[in-house]
């Protein structure tokens, strides 16, 4: 019997797949998704099989689904076992190697470390996926004989420390510290970008890249260590929020069908060697105003939101934004456009859960 996450899960997927969108270049095309086991990785494979499932495409689609863990991406796919054009990986892109994948067409590379929880705690293991591993799947694509197309799922990290509060634009950075340890993120994933955009001008090959700022939905775990997710998981488990800081930091939320579309127009309609901001701006909130949202909409819980003093130390290492909300026109020029508002969103990743 499907559970409540799982028909959320592939509601999603297929709102995605429903999208006025060039899908018949996919059509009979094998492409590799990495980091499927995890949170974007896998709403994108859930949503190139929808593609298959609903008949959108004159020939199917054969998704490569590459994990570091084929134990843990089996229960994340359980509901999927036996699916058609659906075909898991195991392999570890902190390895220096170019893994066999035989012919490939495109390459969707999210494979993260995203939570600031492992910054501090694993900052190689974080590191190494975005420079090594892009890398080695740059070569798989360019070693294929027919690179049709290449997306870095890139962060909002590499805009690094901007003075004031006006939106981003995709020119619109800051400084980050190359020798802060919270570095490891934004630098490599910087990184990853030149490596996409050198590729593409010495190889030909069509990379482009995308970022998403605060993204969120189903599929997110509860170790997560975000706050979007720590707030959630709070109403999920009953649990009063716990506001560990002034809650006055504003951030742009952007619920996940709406990301992986905008991933996917890139893919699709994008101009190699751009990068696309990849965020609903419309839907931006106070983190404090995120967590009376959360609480308002479930009154018959009778939660509230308790502040305490800040957290000091730790492996969660702070951003030093104070807005971060980005200009996505260059993303809307391209047909896209967020649709799934804050209220709607959170509550369907929490009704997900309950």
């Amino acid at each position: 019997m499907q559970t409540n996450l799982e028909r959320v899960l592939e509601e999603d997927a297929e709102s995605v797949a429903a999208k006025p969108l060039n899908w018949e270049r996919l059509a009979g095309c094998r492409v590799v998704v990495t980091g499927a086991g995890g949170f974007l990785g896998g709403a994108v494979v859930r949503a190139l099989l929808a593609l298959n499932r609903l008949r959108k495409l004159s020939s199917p689609v054969q998704v490569v689904a590459m994990v570091r863990n084929s134990v843990v991406a089996r229960t994340r796919f359980a509901s999927m076992a036996g699916t058609a054009g659906l075909e898991l990986v195991e392999w570890d892109l902190n390895s220096i190697a170019v893994p066999d994948l035989g012919k490939v067409q495109y390459v969707i590379h999210a494979a993260s470390q995203a939570s600031p929880r492992f910054y501090g705690s694993d900052p190689v293991g974080t590191l190494l996926p975005n420079v090594v591993g892009t890398a080695c799947l740059l070569e798989v694509l360019r070693r294929s004989g027919d690179p049709r197309g290449f997306l870095f799922v890139s962060s909002s990290e590499v805009y690094g420390s901007v003075s004031g509060d006006a939106v981003l634009a995709e020119t619109s950075y800051g400084t980050v510290d190359p020798v802060s340890v919270r570095a490891c993120y934004a630098e490599s994933k910087r990184m990853g970008e030149t490596m996409c955009v050198a590729w593409h001008h010495q190889h030909g090959i069509p990379a482009c890249m995308v970022r998403p700022f605060h993204t969120y939905g189903p599929g997110l775990l509860p170790q997560d260590g975000r706050v979007f997710a720590d707030f959630a998981f709070n109403i999920i488990r009953g649990e009063n929020i716990v506001m560990n800081s002034d809650g006055s930091a504003r951030r742009a939320f952007c619920y996940v069908s709406d990301a992986v579309s905008g991933f996917m127009t890139v893919l699709l309609s994008g101009k190699p060697g751009m990068t696309y901001n990849v965020a609903n701006p419309h839907a931006e909130l106070s983190v404090m105003e995120l967590a009376n949202l959360l609480v308002s909409l479930y009154p018959e819980r009778q939660l509230s939101v308790d502040r305490r003093m800040p957290k000091t130390g730790g492996e969660y290492l702070q951003s030093t934004y104070s807005r971060l909300v980005p200009d996505t026109g260059k993303l809307e020029a391209l047909g896209w456009k967020p649709e799934v508002s804050p209220e709607k969103g959170f509550s369907r990743m929490i009704g997900a859960y309950l």
